[in-house]
């Protein structure tokens, strides 16, 4: 899978261009001449316009692209239509306007994992670089949320109406995914989605950018990215559980990953260590024994 450097592979193309294709519905208000809100709504008409839209971009995509390129565009595709629904909403002057922002949001973060590893490090790149099966806590997360937002939409409706509270939550999301992928262009072929065992020739200690201010950037990204959806939803119950699940996910994982760490850099890496914080609250690290 290497390529060019500078050059987008085959897949990261692909994932791209179908990424495009699927957020191309929120151009079906301007096609139509009917405003998001009718697509959006619970009516028939938008709901037929929506599902002709998938159905006559899946066979687009079906027309392009042979496995394994159509596995990767099929996914990227419905993360853009995601977003593209997501804009809809966003602008259709709905009760879901703020549901709208969580799901151009959660797209995002989605497809540009994948996007960016495949400019960085194509190498490491799969269909798990979407994350969309990061694991089965992480799914009942998202569906625990969903069901949070909908439950109390219907017996308190106004409380998902807090437009200055939401607004917080997206300053969160945008903060944390730009951290995220910021430390990822930063570490560049370093960065993979799993905690690597061995050394390659290639590995180095990166400290510059984003990591001079936090060891662990990406993790710090993610972690108030994750907050900041709930709170963009305004889901007190699961803005205490994203935070506390989140908090304990990465204390293991940063102690995981800081073991190997070690093992490969030494005394460089403590030294690293000692200057620089984790990032995340209350989270100092592997303690290492001299």
């Amino acid at each position: 899978m290497a390529a060019a450097e500078g050059r987008l592979v085959p897949e990261g193309r692909a994932s791209l261009a179908a990424f495009l294709l699927g957020a191309s519905v929120a151009a079906l208000p301007l096609l139509l001449s009917a405003p998001p809100a009718l697509l959006a709504g619970p009516g028939l008409q938008g709901r037929a316009a929506l599902a002709l839209h998938v159905a006559g971009i899946n066979a687009l995509l079906l027309l392009l692209y042979r496995p394994p390129l159509y596995q990767i565009a099929v996914r990227a595709c419905l993360l853009g239509f995601a977003c593209g629904c997501g804009l809809l909403l966003s602008f259709g002057h709905s009760s879901w306007e703020h549901f709208g922002w969580y799901m151009c949001s959660l797209s995002l973060f989605h497809y540009s994992e994948y996007l960016v590893t495949a400019i960085n490090n194509p190498r490491s790149l799969s269909l798990d670089s979407f994350l969309l099966n990061h694991s089965f806590e992480y799914t009942l997360a998202a569906l625990s949320s969903w069901i949070e937002f909908t439950v109390e939409k219907i017996i308190y409706p106004e409380m998902k109406q807090i437009t200055w509270l939401s607004t917080v939550g997206l300053l969160m999301v945008i903060f944390g995914d730009c951290l995220r992928k910021a430390a990822m262009l930063t570490a560049g072929s370093n960065f993979n989605h799993i905690v690597q065992n061995e050394k390659s020739d290639t590995h180095t200690l990166v400290t510059s950018g984003v990591y001079g201010w936090f060891r662990h950037p990406s993790y710090v990204g993610w972690f108030y990215w994750s907050i900041g959806t709930q709170v963009l939803l305004c889901n007190p119950v699961c803005v205490v559980g994203y935070t506390l699940a989140s908090w304990r996910f990465f204390r293991e994982r940063i102690e995981e990953e800081e073991f190997t760490l070690i093992h490969f850099f030494g005394a460089e890496y403590l030294e690293y260590k000692k200057k620089v914080p984790s990032g995340l609250p209350f989270i100092k690290g592997v303690k290492v024994e001299l």
